[in-house]
């Protein structure tokens, strides 16, 4: 007897028992008017706690000092453009001076603004940005960062808008919930509020309505990724629970030993773990936990099965890449998806055997609009459920040159929900000084806030040095 159906996974019970657009352009001269005048930290005599105070209340922050790198209309402007976006992206125009230390800065300023999210800093005449791993993949930061360094943007400006057009669209996550304060008590001047009023009479409310329904359409959007996941994740977990009965394996049964029994009460955990993940995912970032889960529970199976056999225990790999229900690699052979160039993927023993006779392997396929099509070639939504059974960072060269290899390393709306790993506050959220700097990394170099590299340190941090 079977213990599950791909329509309703067993309980762990069960088998413990068994065994865009944007506003008219009149509107926009006058956002960015009323915008200027109410830009936080516009009188501030800077420093840190006056930087992260100010991003507290709105994305971006210019040192009054650094005024000449970024105008009062300009910084607006930017303001504007991410808050019309509805992503956690903080900006912070600083001069060279000693209250801004290199090393530490971005470190510094996220634990100090306490939101979680994705920070840029134009400090003197260089550039720099790091991102919580829930907001941003490491990867996804590095290649950005590097990007707009070596762009040369004659500048402050260009740079800047340049970093936001993009950040924008990667980053996952919603504005600050400070960020849409009354203005009660925040320094925002009796003239500015009048003149946002009039804005709002005059505008119809038309920039507002459209950030709205910009987060509206996101949300609409993962609702659907989620659900379109959501099958293929139910078969995954189904599978699972399959092998699961197939083992027949039972605590008591002779030649059980302690070993055994841990393998297969660790595999239980996962199974039941995967579920519990699935049945409170929200959106499409939250299924890379899942696969997680059953990717370690296969790997539990496959070490108690060569426990019971007398077997060498298995070496702890990744899945086979051509589908992850077939169980942990067994080696790396090269393959090239149609039309790219040869890589290196792990894959299963039987898939080995296919490849070597020149056959096809068999490859996970799932639903899309042009038909069943391999999980590669498939859209972005499956990049979180590639990224638990793979891990973030090998990803994008396993897919380098196929649909779902270009959305990784490219602005995708759900492609910086995978990699990054869903720990942490989700982006836009205040989780205080509460978040580990080894996920709040960027630039080149590892990003480590906390190990000596930094703005001008060869030895690591941000940008590799060029500060």
């Amino acid at each position: 007897m079977k213990i599950a159906t791909r329509r309703s996974p067993v309980s762990r019970a069960a088998l413990l028992q068994r065994s865009q657009a944007g506003p008219a352009l009149f509107l926009a001269a006058a956002l960015l008017a009323v915008l200027t005048a109410v830009a936080p930290g516009a009188r501030a005599a800077g420093g840190l706690d006056e930087a992260a105070a100010a991003l507290k209340k709105g994305p971006v922050y210019v040192d009054p000092r650094a005024s000449g790198e970024l105008s009062a209309t300009d910084a607006g402007a930017l303001a504007q453009k991410i808050k019309d976006s509805g992503k956690p992206v903080f900006v912070a125009v600083l001069p060279k001076a000693a209250e801004y230390q290199p090393n530490t800065l971005l470190k510094d300023l996220r634990t100090k603004t306490g939101i979680s999210g994705v920070y840029a800093v134009e400090l003197g005449d260089r550039f720099n940005a790091a991102a919580d791993g829930r907001v941003m993949s490491r990867n996804s930061v590095r290649n950005l960062v590097g990007a707009t360094q070596r762009s040369h943007y004659g500048s402050t400006k260009e740079r800047l808008n340049s970093f936001v057009d993009t950040a924008t669209q990667q980053a996952s996550g919603h504005e600050p919930a400070s960020w849409g304060g009354d203005g009660d008590g925040d320094g925002v001047s009796t003239g500015a509020l009048v003149g946002l009023g009039a804005l709002v009479v005059i505008g119809g409310g038309g920039a507002f309505a459209l950030a709205r329904r910009n987060k509206k359409k996101r949300a609409e959007e993962e609702r659907a990724a989620l659900e379109q996941l959501r099958v293929v994740v139910d078969e995954d977990i189904t599978a699972f629970g399959e092998e699961l009965d197939r083992l027949d394996f039972h605590p008591g049964e002779p030649g059980a030993d302690d070993a055994m029994r841990a393998d297969y009460t660790h595999a239980l955990d996962a199974y039941e773990n995967a579920k519990s993940a699935m049945a409170r995912a929200e959106r499409p970032g939250d299924v890379e936990q899942v696969t997680k889960a059953l990717e370690d529970g296969r790997f539990a199976l496959a070490t108690l099965a060569a426990r019971r056999k007398g077997e060498p225990l298995p070496e702890r790999r990744v899945p086979c890449f051509f589908d992850p229900r077939h169980g942990p690699s067994v080696a790396d052979v090269e393959w090239a998806p149609d039309g790219a160039a040869p890589r290196t993927v792990p894959v299963c023993a039987a898939d080995r055997t296919r490849l070597e006779e020149g056959q096809e392997p068999m490859a996970r396929t799932v639903q899309t609009e042009y038909g069943q099509r391999p999980y590669w070639d498939a859209g972005p939504a499956y990049g979180p459920w590639a990224g638990g059974y793979f891990g973030g960072g090998m990803l994008p060269g396993l897919l380098v040159g196929t649909m779902l290899g270009s959305v990784l390393m490219g602005p995708s709306a759900y492609a910086s929900d995978f990699g990054g790993g869903p720990s942490g506050a989700e982006g836009g959220d205040v989780s205080g000084s509460d978040f580990n700097p080894d996920d709040f990394s960027g630039g080149f170099g590892g990003g480590d806030f906390g190990g000596g590299g930094g703005f001008g340190d060869s030895g690591g941090g941000f940008g590799g040095g060029d500060w």
